[in-house]
């Protein structure tokens, strides 16, 4: 059990236990594996990227791969941060967690997961640079230019997991301490405090709501530019090599939103799905980056084939 430490005014929680996902007892041991083999597999998947994006030249000199680099950087970390304490619920070992440790999950959470969606969203603008403004695209976006965008939503990011964690840890915790989620999320958390939530849910919802909608509203808009531009190209190659470039990033757009949206913006929602969803949200989709971005993006496979090429003469001469 979790421990609380008396004071003189209340009881305040030091601790959380992490009830977890209810699952079947005789199933432990095979999601055990299941979700051990996704991360150690999200791991090397992101790492092949980072290492593709690094090594060939022809890619990390570009916006669009450097771009891809760090969301398979973001990827590894915010599974990192949830998917090790989501093993051990399918283990013998304590559920507990300190509330320090509950405080950094989840600034580290909506840090990382605000940071991709504007990351995103700077994916989507350089499609729309590269494709509607060919000409221009040098200029508009270089890779000085690129990194400064970067560590814009990298600052964007950190404020808007501040807000949230600040927004949620100022009110008093005096017990029950058993969060009936996997890990420390806003929604779970805020129902074990000692106070009244009708403000924090307000402003999570407008806060996680106004993030959300409005770097998915800006991505559409990119796309909806960006076919449109397509459909004027003459060739069929030329079409077809436009698509390709953009199918990959609006497939990860999809995959990463509409769960989003289905877990923060249902407030009160008691859906046996949202389980399943969050799950798929923050174990699943880290996965899914580096198989489509190497299954579709005809360049990153090609890279790949270079370096292992270059590997096995290297090798050779040896």
């Amino acid at each position: 059990m979790g421990k609380t430490k008396n004071t003189s005014l209340e009881t305040v929680v030091t601790d959380f236990i992490l009830l977890g996902l209810s699952h079947p007892p005789n199933l432990r041991i095979l999601l055990f594996l299941v979700f051990f083999i996704i991360y150690i597999l999200t791991q090397l998947g992101n790492l092949l990227i980072l290492f593709t994006v690094w090594a060939d030249p022809k890619l990390h000199a570009r916006p669009m791969y450097i771009l891809l680099g760090v969301l398979s950087f973001l990827d590894m970390w915010i599974s990192s941060v949830i998917v090790p304490r989501f093993i051990l619920n399918f283990t013998p070992a304590s559920k507990a967690i300190p509330f320090g440790g509950c405080v950094a999950q989840l600034y580290a959470f909506h840090f990382l997961g605000s940071t991709q969606c504007f990351l995103y969203t700077l994916m989507a603008y350089d499609r729309y640079l590269a494709i509607c403004q060919p000409l221009r695209y040098p200029v508009l976006m270089n890779r000085k230019l690129c990194t400064i965008l970067v560590a814009g939503t990298w600052v964007a990011g950190s404020i808007h997991g501040s807000i949230q964690a600040i927004l949620t840890f100022r009110l008093p915790y005096c017990g029950p301490n058993q969060v009936d989620y996997f890990f420390c999320d806003i929604p779970a958390v805020l129902k074990l405090a000692c106070a009244d939530t009708t403000v924090n849910e307000l402003v999570t919802f407008v806060d996680i709501g106004v993030v959300a909608a409005g770097c998915f509203i800006l991505i559409l808009l990119s796309y909806a530019n960006i076919v449109y531009a397509i459909l004027k190209i003459r060739t069929s190659d030329g079409r077809r090599r436009a698509f390709s470039t953009c199918g990959s990033h609006l497939t990860m757009v999809i995959v990463y939103f509409v769960p989003c949206i289905f877990i923060y913006l249902r407030t009160g929602s008691k859906s046996p799905l949202d389980g399943t969803v969050v799950v798929f949200y923050i174990v699943v989709t880290p996965l899914l980056n580096p198989l489509i971005y190497t299954l579709r993006n005809q360049e990153v496979k090609s890279a790949l084939k270079r370096i292992v090429v270059g590997l096995r003469a290297a090798n050779k001469n040896k």
